[in-house]
C-alpha cells in the first residue's frame, strides 16, 4: 500500500507538472505546481489513509504477519501512520535529495540551499537572505501539508495518544537517503541517515550485438548516450527532435538515443550518426569504455548511475526536482545544463562538443572512459 500510495502522488504530480504555466527557471517545487493543488493532493490521501486505518480486517492481518521491521517510503505520510498504530519499528527510504524534505537534519542555512532555490553552497548576503525565505516558505507549506492528516490522527488516535507527523519522522531508526556525497552540497547529518545512492546499480553486461556494432564505427570517438527518461515522449516534441537531432549531426561521435521510433517525426530525417531504440541497457552503456557523454534529463537515479561510472552529463530538466539536481551537476563540475525552453541546434552542439572535449571531465574522473 504504502508504495502504491507513494507511486500515485508522484503520478499526479507530474501530470499536474505537465500543464502548469509557471515562469521559466523556477525549480522550487512548490512554486511549479500551486500549493493549494498540492495540499488538495495530500487531503484525498488523507481520506485514502483514514480509510485504510479503518479497515480493522488489514490491520489485522498485519499485526499477525509478526514482521520486526517495515520499510517505508518518505513520500506516503500514512505509512507514519500506519506504523504508529501497530507499534513497530520502520526505516525511511527517501527517493530524492536530503534538502527535499525536512526530516530534522541540522539546518545550516548560510551554506546550505533549501531545495528548490537554484543555490548553490558558496551564498553571498542576499543569496542567505532569500535561503532564510525559502525555508520559511517551505516550512509553512510542510506544515500545511501535515495539517490535511488531523482530521484521520483525530479520528484513529484516541485523545491523548494522538501523533504529531513531525514527531513520527524523528522515531524512524534510519534513514536511506538516495543521494551521494559526491552529488550532494556538504552539510551536518546525524547518525541514522545514510546516503545509499547507487543502490540501484547492477553487474555490469555485455551489450547486445547490435549496438556494439554500432559503437566500433565511430572507433577512438566513441558514443553518446540519450536517455531522457520513462515519461520523455511527453516532453520530446517535435521541434525538441528536431533541433537535437540536428545537434548530434555535428558530433563526430555515435549517437544512442532512447526515443520510440513510432514519435519519431516522419519529416525529420534522422542524422547518419543517430541510432534510436524504444529501450536501452542504460547501465551497460555507461561502463562500457566507448562512452564520452550521457544525455539525460537530470533524474537523481540517471545522476547516480553517472556518477558511478564516471560519466560526464548535459541535463534537459523538464519538472520536480531534475532542475535543482542539474544545480548540483553544474556545482560540482560533472556537466552543464540546458534549458528546455531555449535548446537550439547550433548552441546545443557546442556544448555537447564544450563537454565532451574539456579537459576537466578528465582531471575529475580519474577511471573509466575518461581516465
Amino acid at each position: 500500500y504504502s508504495m502504491t500510495h507513494a507511486s500515485l502522488l508522484m503520478t499526479f504530480i507530474f501530470s499536474g507538472l505537465m500543464h502548469e504555466k509557471a515562469p521559466q527557471n523556477i525549480s522550487f517545487f512548490f512554486y511549479r505546481f500551486k500549493h493549494h493543488t498540492i495540499a488538495k493532493l495530500y487531503e484525498t490521501f488523507a481520506d485514502l489513509c483514514s480509510h485504510l486505518l479503518s479497515r480493522k480486517d488489514i490491520l489485522d492481518s498485519l499485526r499477525n504477519e509478526n514482521f520486526d521491521l517495515v520499510l517505508l517510503n518518505s513520500l506516503d505520510l500514512c505509512s507514519l501512520l500506519l506504523v504508529e498504530k501497530l507499534g513497530k519499528q520502520f526505516v525511511v527510504f527517501h527517493p530524492m535529495q536530503s534538502t527535499s524534505m525536512d526530516f530534522r537534519l541540522p539546518r545550516d542555512l548560510s551554506y546550505v540551499p533549501m531545495y528548490g532555490s537554484s543555490l548553490t553552497d558558496q551564498m553571498d548576503f542576499w543569496a542567505r537572505v532569500k535561503n532564510f525565505l525559502m525555508f520559511f516558505d517551505f516550512s509553512m507549506m510542510q506544515r500545511e501539508i501535515f495539517s490535511k492528516y488531523d482530521g484521520t490522527i483525530q479520528e484513529h488516535f484516541a485523545e491523548g495518544s494522538r501523533p504529531l507527523l513531525s514527531d513520527l519522522l524523528l522515531k524512524a531508526e534510519l534513514w536511506f537517503v538516495n543521494s551521494d556525497f559526491a552529488f550532494e552540497f556538504a552539510r551536518s547529518l546525524l547518525p541514522n541517515t545514510v546516503y545509499v545512492g547507487g543502490l540501484m546499480d547492477k553487474p555490469n553486461r555485455p551489450i547486445p550485438q547490435d549496438l556494439e556494432d554500432f559503437i566500433i564505427k565511430f572507433r577512438d570517438s566513441g558514443f553518446v548516450l540519450v536517455a531522457l527518461g520513462s515519461i520523455a515522449t511527453m516532453y520530446q516534441t517535435k521541434e525538441l527532435i528536431k533541433e537535437m537531432n540536428s545537434a548530434f549531426a555535428h558530433l563526430p561521435q555515435g549517437v544512442l538515443w532512447a526515443c520510440k521510433d513510432a514519435h519519431w517525426p516522419k519529416d525529420v530525417r534522422m542524422a547518419p550518426n543517430v541510432k534510436i531504440m524504444d529501450w536501452l541497457p542504460q547501465t551497460d552503456l555507461l561502463a562500457h569504455p566507448s562512452i564520452r557523454l550521457f544525455v539525460n534529463h537530470g533524474g537523481i537515479n540517471s545522476i547516480m548511475e553517472a556518477i558511478q561510472h564516471g560519466v560526464p552529463m548535459v541535463g534537459i530538466p523538464f519538472f520536480g526536482d531534475q532542475v535543482e539536481n542539474m544545480v548540483r551537476i553544474e556545482a560540482k563540475k560533472i556537466g552543464v545544463s540546458v534549458q528546455l525552453e531555449t535548446l537550439k541546434a547550433e548552441t546545443f552542439a557546442r556544448t555537447l562538443k564544450e563537454v565532451i572535449e574539456d579537459k576537466r571531465y578528465v582531471a575529475l574522473w580519474g577511471w573509466g572512459p575518461l581516465g
